[in-house]
């Protein structure tokens, strides 16, 4: 049975030394979310990894949609061992076939140059409005199905302060509802679960509102087609992070969005690249 908690929707069973089982909650109706999908499957490659390296990227492509009424399995391959970064890939079997794969790198961490840009400027999270409340009383149906509303919570910085011509952008802050472990690689794999929530309908803005301010049918069709992390520094995903995001393009059927995440003291502590099927439903 899934536990309702986000360090249960992250655990997995360790059936031998490289092959680990989990199970997810929808995303969308009988299908699989695709961030905690990604989040178990590098959660499987971390606990093959020892100590002293933690994860700093993964790249994943996501195959098929998973079924949330059966057990997921991630087979881990250890390809590189080194001193400094190590090397695993994961694919997630279903119904005998693979519905997903993660390549992720774990590093030795070191001393060197530390620069980055300024973070975006934005209200505090306590000063915005719960968005679940307007969600609840839009669509109480799609609200009440919603697995992750009860483990992330949100605050959307209004859309007029971060609008640009030509160029979809949102601010959005996120933090787990629950305090978690000091673990880091539950910290991480956390921030690889809530990466997918709202990044892709980036490049739906205009069209529809924002994730999870909708009522009625979607008009968009979207679904992952890939996902890509760069963890850079140190954070903890139960305190306020800013997932500033854009989307530069929509064509051919497909959306691109970027994102970075910052700590609330102005730390960028993560960047995040995801394409989706774009596509306009038809009436």
């Amino acid at each position: 049975m899934l536990r309702s908690d986000l360090v249960g929707f992250l655990s997995l069973e360790q059936l031998d030394r490289d092959r680990f089982s989990g199970r997810c909650h929808a995303g969308l109706p009988l299908r699989a979310f695709g961030g905690q999908v990604a989040a178990q499957a590098l959660t499987a490659a971390g606990l093959t990894v020892a100590g002293g390296h933690p994860v700093h990227s993964l790249h994943s492509y996501f195959l098929r949609a998973g079924d949330p009424r059966e057990p997921i399995v991630y087979q881990v391959e250890r390809l590189r061992d080194g001193r400094s970064y190590l090397s695993r890939r994961v694919t997630a079997v279903q119904g005998g076939e693979a519905i997903f794969t993660l390549s992720a790198s774990f590093k030795h961490p070191e001393a060197g140059e530390d620069r980055q840009p300024a973070m975006p400027q934005a209200p505090s999270p306590e000063t915005l409005p719960d968005p679940y409340t307007e969600w609840a009383d839009a669509d109480p149906e799609s609200y009440e199905r919603a697995e992750w509303r009860r483990v992330m919570s949100m605050r959307f910085v209004p859309p007029a302060r971060v609008s640009a011509p030509g160029l979809n952008q949102q601010l959005v802050w996120l933090r787990a509802t629950e305090q978690l472990p000091d673990d880091p690689l539950l910290n991480v794999c956390a921030l690889a679960y809530c990466s997918d929530l709202t990044l892709a309908h980036t490049a739906a803005l205009g069209h529809e509102p924002p994730v999870p301010l909708r009522g009625g049918p979607p008009r968009i069709f979207l679904t992952s087609l890939d996902h890509a992390m760069w963890f850079h520094r140190p954070f903890r995903a139960d305190e306020w992070l800013l997932f500033a995001q854009r989307s530069p393009s929509t064509s051919d059927g497909r959306g691109l969005a970027l994102g970075e995440f910052w700590s609330r003291d102005g730390h960028l502590v993560a960047h995040v690249v995801q394409e989706a099927v774009f596509r306009l439903r038809r009436p």
